[in-house]
């Protein structure tokens, strides 16, 4: 069913809509009223995360094609306009971030509590579903979480990259007093640093390539940056954890990959010590790449894999509100609705020079808000 206005009338939302390679257009539709146990909710706030440019400039990711004009965006926050009439933990007003993966909550893995890992997944602008580059959003309640007021608007949005990180921290079972180190110093592994700090590792070392992703990456916790450009990760790597034990046994806890690089993955498997993991938040572009396995088989390095994440929101909320984790310095750019296809063409052209580009769908009189 439609929603409509107090008069009646049609409620149209603005949306943009990916319709091929570089092609944002504008398109108005209207909004269905919210079922049951759903919520409408007036979005103010859309990261672009790099998968949304992904489909941008190739428009595809993997298996996922668009084949079909497609709304972007699922790093969001919001305000909820109406409630259904079983809501019970939300009303109109609350400031709220979405979840926006929805499992089918039946399946072996949605009762194991794995459900990112259902096969019957709906995940906002992963094809064929809609995102949130919309000024109107239906979403379920029990995907939908309330924000407290100390949380800006700009990190409510965040939560969704900081998920990933504290998943990411939980499959490398962090612990307190490890050494770890994050392969590329991104959104991605600014978040996964700051949940493995909040998880109790004391040495936190960020490599990349740009100066000013690893200043960032020091703002936000790392006590050692090393620029992959001016020398070699891994032996810098072995130095910083060495000790007095021979060099065949020195190196993190845990390495982290969030850069989906080949190289990159290659290094997060020679990072760890003997009995180490290395985990596997971001992937190559090639499905078929070439790895020395024999290294980490011997060195019985764990290899794990990352898939979105499960049950991290009320975490994430948590530590962003007690003040473990600085979501806020990691927006450099911003960009009003009005210029979403600007927004897309800096994110992918300025890599090297932003870390997260922050569109105001619906900006509130405080940006800071």
């Amino acid at each position: 069913m439609t929603a409509t206005r107090a008069d009646g009338t049609p409620l149209p939302t603005r949306a943009s809509v990916l319709h091929g390679l570089r092609d944002l257009r504008w398109d108005t539709r209207d909004v269905r009223a919210p079922g049951p146990r759903e919520v409408r909710v007036h979005v103010r706030r859309v990261g672009v995360c790099g998968s949304d440019v992904h489909y941008y400039t190739h428009g595809r990711i993997g298996a996922f094609v668009v084949d079909a004009p497609l709304v972007l965006g699922h790093e969001v926050m919001g305000v909820v306009e109406a409630v259904g009439e079983d809501v019970t933990r939300l009303r109109p007003g609350d400031r709220v971030a979405l979840e926006p993966g929805v499992p089918c909550r039946h399946c072996p893995y949605c009762k194991r509590g794995e459900y990112n890992l259902c096969p019957d997944m709906t995940f906002m602008a992963t094809p064929p579903v809609n995102g949130a580059l919309a000024e109107h959003v239906v979403w379920p309640e029990d995907f939908t979480f309330h924000l407290p007021d100390s949380i800006s608007d700009d990190a409510g949005a965040l939560l969704e990259p900081l998920a990933v990180g504290i998943w990411a921290a939980r499959k490398g079972a962090v612990a307190s007093g490890h050494a770890v180190a994050v392969f590329g110093a991104g959104p991605i592994g600014c978040t996964t640093l700051q949940a493995a700090r909040a998880a109790g590792a004391t040495t936190l070392i960020a490599v990349d390539l740009e100066d000013f992703r690893l200043d960032l990456a020091r703002r936000v916790g790392a006590t050692h940056t090393i620029n992959a450009r001016h020398e070699d990760p891994v032996a810098r790597i072995r130095e910083l954890t060495g000790g007095d034990l021979p060099r065949s046994h020195t190196g993190v806890d845990v390495a982290f990959e969030t850069a989906g690089s080949l190289s990159t993955t290659r290094m997060s498997l020679a990072a760890p010590r003997p009995g180490g993991t290395a985990v596997l938040v971001g992937l190559p572009p090639d499905p078929e790449v070439s790895l020395d396995l024999v290294s980490a088989a011997t060195r019985e390095v764990n290899v794990r894999g990352v898939f979105r994440y499960a049950n991290c929101y009320p975490a994430a909320i948590a530590l962003v509100e007690r003040g473990a984790v600085n979501l806020d310095v990691l927006v450099t750019h911003r960009f009003p609705f009005e210029r979403t296809p600007d927004a897309f063409e800096f994110a992918d052209a300025s890599r090297r020079a932003s870390m997260k580009v922050m569109i105001d769908v619906s900006p509130t009189a405080d940006p800071g808000r």
